[in-house]
């Protein structure tokens, strides 16, 4: 099990080599592993990986296996280990680099990788549909756009794009018309046509990556062959599964990924909905977006809920009730987005169907409606039904949940359908056939493309009440949890999956954890928000062109300028309008708005420019950064020390308020966190904290917490209890505290905002001498007070004396 993970995002502007060269740097920070994001050949130019081309090796843009090896002996020697994000659930297509992919477009059925892809043959003539053209067919063969070139074979070019020419169906004058298209195996259609005719499997709504079929073990060799290579020759020493709930059977998958690397730590990017455990797989456990809703709610005032949700609603008159926007969401991506998953799982819910004499006369409409009321109300990612397993207790009980909101509309008539519908998704006996079999899979492969097209990039892009709250694996509806909640969900993780990830910050979180802690602070000023926010929006309507304010354009705008700030214009702008696109209400990436667009952006830039503004801004901060960053750093040391294995996201050891990607992408600069890391050894606690803007506080937790981590492993590893601390006095409420194994102990404020003094508040810890590893203090056990603990340093990380441990 690692101690502690640092994430690097890999691309040819940082590379393994890059990698390489930072190492001495995490082994000082306290890292045991190295986290890369996806290094399999990808697409060339690749910013991030999981567009996988070639299983075979290592992108050559990275370094190739050279750079491999270089990058293994410089862990080596520091002592450190490797991980790897590996994409099972998909390739990347529409680039001849994908050689099983081109081999299916130019031999279709026949060739010997067409089992490698999701694809329908029972579907246009037994053809692949590419919608990469920027018009109709007979527009584009008329226009003459289509051209045969001929390199080392015969090609069809359209612009960018080359696909191949089937054997023996070539054109001699390089001319091409329908008779030579019509003798290919794939079928060029406009790229407006994927709602209706795509007849892969893509992942999400991605049409340039194709879902693998890694259940067939022929599939699933070929594309491991590698990543199990390294694992069990030592290369690598675990592995981040992404997306598995893509696959056809996510628990074969990492069972029989386990069982070719045993002692492989495997985490897998399973999305938990609140309450939602992660089945009892052979992993160590999820990536840890759970972990990061867990502590972000511990650490949020929930009595701000009801007056933010009632400012949220005057201000923009957008709804406020967030099961509703959820609804909603799901409901248009289904109409208008996922169209050719919810239409194949039709086809086979009608094959189905004609199985059952009463149901056979059901028309389209029925079934359409029925498929989209279930995936609408279904309220997890999916369940994990085999006809070899069955279908779990819990997974019966989602499949009923989803089951009765489908009853409130779905018309009675069409109840019948519903209800054998619900058998088959559970595997009962009396339904049980080779075409519901197949309709049970592709039910589980499209709720979870539902749940994150309708949710994570519809839903949390459109309900802005608290948008630190809209991050995946967690529940914007909800706002604040308790302390005895969070101790009993940290009990239970160290009971159940000890080796877990946890993470703050990923390549994916919709804003930085430091962007994230401004909102949570802010969360504690609800008055004096909802004063600035009210002579805001009034004040900026004439900035809007033509004066029509897009109002909840604006208030997302407003609490990502304090989450951001200073926030340059163009991050604000990009991130706008990709909000607003995501959103899918004024404008989207599919049916742009121009107009929309072009007034959005000129408001953003005018709001950003408008010094009042900016004014109203920086003196909102003076107040809201000290408490913040207390925020952060409470969030920081729990992520560091809760069961599991902590993540570091490249660059987060210091203050970082970056936004969803590509924001989140941006360079790191090592050169400069590697200078500051130097200076902090020699540093007084005050020191450290006179140059707070420079994020030496956070730096400070970050090494010191991780450090001890891999001092103390029998603590903070599977063997290692975690036990609540319980504060008593007046300030109790604002004091989180527990211990792990029998060394450490760690104490941290909740609401700083709100807190005035501390009082007679005190903790209970347990007996020995306690060494203070933020701030250099002493303290010996008994009854503490809680403001003794944190005098010199927001946060306290103890350690007991070995000598000193036969008590408590």
């Amino acid at each position: 099990m690692p101690s502690a993970t640092y994430r690097v995002q890999l691309h040819a502007g940082f590379t393994l080599d890059d990698a390489a060269a930072i190492v001495p740097r995490l082994a000082d920070l306290g890292i045991t592993h190295l986290y890369c994001s996806p290094y399999l050949g990808s697409v060339p130019g690749s910013t991030h990986g999981y567009d996988v081309v070639d299983h075979a090796g290592v992108d050559s843009e990275l370094g190739g296996e050279a750079a491999q090896a270089r990058l293994a002996d410089a862990l080596r020697s520091a002592g450190l280990g490797q991980l790897l994000d590996i994409v099972p659930n998909h390739m990347a297509v529409g680039v001849r680099d994908n050689a099983p992919w081109w081999d299916v477009l130019k031999h279709g059925q026949r060739s010997e990788y067409a089992r490698w892809f999701d694809i329908d043959w029972s579907r246009h003539g037994g053809r692949v549909l590419l919608p990469v053209l920027g018009d109709p067919l007979d527009v584009v063969l008329a226009r003459g756009e289509l051209k045969v070139e001929h390199d080392d074979e015969p090609v069809l070019r359209y612009y960018d794009h080359a696909m191949p020419l089937a054997p023996g169906a070539t054109s001699a004058d390089s001319g091409v018309d329908r008779a030579l298209l019509d003798r290919q195996h794939y079928l060029l259609a406009d790229w407006r046509d994927t709602p209706r005719a795509l007849n892969y499997r893509r992942f999400f709504d991605v049409t340039t990556l194709a879902g693998l079929r890694v259940e067939d073990p022929v599939v699933f060799e070929a594309t491991h062959r590698a990543v199990v290579d390294w694992l069990t020759s030592g290369v690598l020493d675990g592995v981040r599964v992404d997306h598995p709930d893509g696959l056809a059977d996510p628990a074969g998958y990492v069972a029989d990924l386990a069982a070719l690397a045993p002692r492989a730590w495997i985490v897998v990017e399973k999305i938990l909905e609140p309450g939602e455990d992660l089945p009892p797989w052979p992993v160590a456990g999820t990536t840890g977006y759970d972990a990061l809703a867990l502590v972000q709610q511990v650490l949020l005032d929930g009595s701000a809920a009801e007056p933010l949700t009632r400012l949220y609603g005057e201000l923009t008159g957008a709804e406020t009730d967030y099961r509703t926007v959820v609804r909603d969401a799901k409901m248009q991506v289904l109409r208008d987005v996922l169209v050719p998953e919810v239409d194949r799982l039709v086809e086979l819910l009608a094959a189905v169907c004609s199985e059952v004499p009463a149901l056979a006369e059901k028309d389209r409409a029925a079934l359409i409606d029925t498929i989209r009321a279930l995936l609408v109300g279904f309220p997890v990612y999916r369940t994990y039904v085999t006809y070899a397993g069955g279908a779990s207790e819990t997974d019966r009980a989602r499949i009923a949940e989803a089951v009765a909101a489908a009853r409130d509309v779905v018309p009675p008539p069409d109840s019948a359908v519903l209800d054998h519908l619900a058998g088959v998704l559970t595997a009962d006996a009396h339904t049980r056939s080779e075409v519901a079999e197949q309709l049970l899979t592709r039910w589980q492969q499209s709720t979870g493309p539902t749940m994150a097209k309708g949710v994570e990039d519809t839903a949390f892009y459109r309900y802005h009440r608290l948008v630190a709250l809209n991050e995946v694996g967690g529940d914007p509806g909800e706002f604040g949890i308790s302390v005895d909640d969070f101790h009993a969900a940290c009990v239970a993780a160290q009971r159940d999956w000890p080796a877990r990830m946890t993470t703050l910050t990923t390549h994916d979180t919709k804003r930085s954890e430091d962007a994230r802690a401004r909102l949570i602070a802010l969360a504690e000023q609800p008055e004096r928000w909802a004063a600035l926010t009210r002579s805001w929006l009034p004040r900026h309507a004439g900035l809007w062109p033509g004066g029509d304010v897009d109002r909840p354009a604006a208030y997302l705008l407003y609490q990502t300028l304090v989450a951001g700030h200073p926030l340059p214009a163009d991050r604000a702008v990009a991130y706008c309008e990709k909000a607003s696109r995501e959103a899918k209400l004024r404008t989207s990436w599919t049916s742009p708005d121009a107009a929309y667009d072009d007034a959005l952006r000129r408001f953003v830039i005018a709001v950003v420019d408008d010094e009042e503004t900016r004014r109203d801004l920086d003196d909102l901060m003076v107040d809201l950064d000290p408490v913040a960053r207390v925020v952060s750093l409470a969030q920081k040391l729990i992520q560091l020390t809760m069961p599991g294995a902590p993540d570091v996201y490249q660059g987060s050891e210091l203050w970082d308020h970056s936004l969803v990607d590509p924001d989140n992408r941006r360079p790191v600069d090592h050169a400069h966190r590697e200078r500051l890391t130097a200076e902090l050894a020699g540093l007084s606690v005050d020191e450290i904290l006179a140059r707070s803007a420079e994020g030496l506080p956070k730096l400070h937790v970050v090494r010191t917490a991780l450090r001890l981590r891999r001092e103390r492993p029998d603590s903070f590893g599977p063997a290692g209890a975690y036990r609540a601390l319980r504060a008593t006095g007046p300030a109790a409420g604002h004091c989180l505290a527990f211990t792990r194994g029998a060394d450490v102990a760690v104490v941290v404020p909740r609401l700083p905002g709100r807190l005035g003094t501390w009082g007679g508040t005190t903790l209970d810890l347990p007996a020995g001498e306690w060494t203070s590893l933020l701030d250099d203090g002493n303290h010996t056990g008994g009854r503490v007070p809680v403001g003794d603990l944190l005098a010199r340093f927001p946060v306290a990380l103890l350690d007991r004396r070995r000598e000193s441990a036969t008590g408590g």
